[in-house]
């Protein structure tokens, strides 16, 4: 096992006295090409350069002898220190930090970061990263091959930001490109880099001091969610909205459909949870309602305007849905797109039954229930309004 580990963040400025100090012992040195090229690096040091950070921390641990590892930013900041000190390696680490990219690059915008989504992408996780510059106003990407900007921007399609691009910082390459996400694609870009993505109402500055990092509009606008409404569908009470979410349970990261969205009540409410959302609708005028309704919750969420299943062949893969109309027939073509959850509701047994075998038929595992609600004026407590639907809910199963 090496006899020390420091690791230093470098943010392109001099290297510390604790990072040279460190650096004159060492007997190997981890970093990426640049780091590695540094002129305080020991000619006579073992040299690694970091592709996998699983195979490289075993290196490490093998290692007799003093060791090193460079990181660009702060290394604490989604960097190596948490695989360095996973219990499988056994290591203790002593850190030199620096400015984390994130900082740098939103330093580098001029712009403050306190209200910012923060997300790595890599190819596997790539499209819940772009889920999140869907549903976020203001969001930082820390990118790697294969999902750099041009990938951030393919998987947005229509849906319209401004990327900020900030390239090899902190070297004198160093680059900041403004542009919009439809031009992202048409470039190559250097690694490593940075991709700030801001839309919607992510520019505008909150009129309150922050006090929790990442928290916008959407997390501060009010408590509760699943709220009565006035213009709801035949149905859609509250009490089932509240149902439908319950079941889903939409969250960062996701993309949720919403099908037959309404007033947008149920879409507004996922927005709001954080996850991304397309609202789908085949009436013109409701669309323009699920618009004005995330607009008013300060919430970011994409309006689809077109008649189910076949408007549905042109979206992104689903992680939940929500089919508030079209039936067993709709609920079929959601299912062939194995998204892990779906909710529906049914007016009737019968329709109850014909979704619940859709489901069943698709591979779903499903439960249904009979919800009842009675709205009560509290002046009077007389009856004001009663709601029987059919609440069916499915999962996908777990395959081990």
């Amino acid at each position: 096992m090496a006899d020390r580990v420091t690791v230093i963040g470098w943010d392109g400025s001099p290297l510390t006295a604790a990072a040279r100090s460190a650096l004159s012992a060492a007997t190997l040195v981890a970093g990426a090409a640049h780091h590695l090229a540094l002129p305080e690096v020991p000619p006579t040091a073992e040299r690694i350069r970091l592709g996998s950070l699983g195979l490289a921390a075993r290196r490490i641990a093998g290692h007799r002898g003093t060791a090193v590892v460079f990181a660009d930013g702060d290394p604490g900041f989604f960097g190596v220190v948490r695989t360095l000190r996973a219990p499988e390696h056994g290591l203790e680490v002593e850190v030199v930090p620096a400015v984390s990219s994130v900082a740098a690059a939103f330093a580098r915008a001029g712009m403050p970061w306190d209200d910012a989504q923060v997300v790595v992408a890599h190819p596997r996780t790539l499209r819940r990263a772009v889920n999140v510059c869907r549903a976020h106003g203001k969001v930082a990407v820390l990118t790697s091959p294969g999902a750099g900007p041009a990938e951030l921007a393919l998987l947005l399609g229509g849906v319209h930001r401004t990327f900020v691009i900030c390239e090899e910082l902190g070297t004198d390459k160093e680059q900041v490109t403004v542009l919009t996400s439809d031009k992202a694609a048409d470039h190559s870009w250097r690694d490593p880099n940075v991709v700030i993505v801001i839309g919607g109402g992510g520019q505008a500055l909150a009129s309150e001091p922050a006090w929790l990092l990442g928290q916008g509009p959407a997390q501060t606008a009010g408590r509760g969610w699943a709220r009565p409404q006035a213009d709801v569908g035949e149905g859609e009470s509250a009490q089932l909205r509240a149902a439908q979410l319950a079941r889903l349970g939409p969250r960062t990261g996701d993309l949720v459909w919403d099908i037959g969205a309404g007033s947008g009540a149920l879409a507004v409410d996922a927005a709001a949870l954080g996850a991304a959302v397309i609202a789908v609708d085949a009436d013109r005028h409701a669309c323009e309602r699920v618009t004005a309704a995330a607009r008013n919750r300060g919430v970011q969420l994409q309006v689809v305007t077109g008649r189910a299943p076949h408007v549905l062949e042109d979206l992104p893969e689903p992680d939940v849905v929500r089919v508030g109309g079209g039936g067993a027939e709709v609920v079929a073509a959601v299912a062939d797109r194995r998204p892990e959850r779906i909710v529906s509701h049914a007016s009737t047994r019968d329709e109850a039954e014909a979704i619940g075998r859709a489901l069943t038929e698709g591979g779903y595992e499903v439960e249904c229930a009979l919800l009842q609600s009675v709205g009560l004026d509290t002046r009077t407590w007389t009856e004001q309004q009663r709601s029987v639907v059919f609440l069916l809910a499915a999962q996908r199963p777990v395959t081990r």
